[in-house]
């Protein structure tokens, strides 16, 4: 049975939606849940020779620790146990990253549901964690408009892009 589950969530509503079954399925499993973010930190970049863009990394790791605490502090009160990791690096390399560090034995996530051309211009984190993990990875496809569909049911305001 699964004990401790590595959730990565991307600040998407598409991401977050798996939060929904993690609330169904985590109490009645006793499933410990790290909640995973990860920073890509971006080249310094000189435009026209003039001034030279830094990534602040900092500061988007205290706004993605930000992000999760919520997140988090949603499922503790549903009485999960849950830890919240903020990673830098490269999208699919930190998840497995994560996961190992955590000792998961399962990561849940969703995927966007490209396909086609935007599936190739964006490539697929979800597809990269799903080929390389040394774990059980469970995947739910949640498109944006899946999620607005679920969202109007449930009469809140969407911002189910991304």
């Amino acid at each position: 049975m699964y004990r401790r589950a590595l959730v990565p969530l991307d600040g998407s509503l598409v991401a977050e939606s798996i939060v929904r079954l993690i609330l169904q399925i985590a109490g009645p499993l006793d499933m410990e849940v790290v909640l995973l973010g990860v920073v890509v930190p971006v080249r310094p970049t000189v435009i026209d020779a003039g001034p030279v863009l830094v990534d602040d990394t900092d500061s988007l790791v205290a706004e993605v620790h930000a992000y999760l605490t919520p997140i988090a502090d949603r499922l503790r009160a549903s009485g999960v146990r849950v830890t919240t990791v903020v990673r830098r690096g490269d999208a699919v390399t930190e998840i497995l990253a994560g996961a190992r560090e955590a000792q998961a034995d399962v990561i849940i996530m969703t995927t966007h549901g490209r396909t086609g051309f935007g599936r190739l211009f964006f490539g697929s984190v979800a597809e990269g964690v799903l080929r390389r993990a040394d774990v059980p990875v469970f995947m739910m496809r949640q498109t944006p408009m899946q999620l607005a569909a679920q969202l109007a049911e449930e009469g809140r305001a969407t911002r189910a892009t991304g």
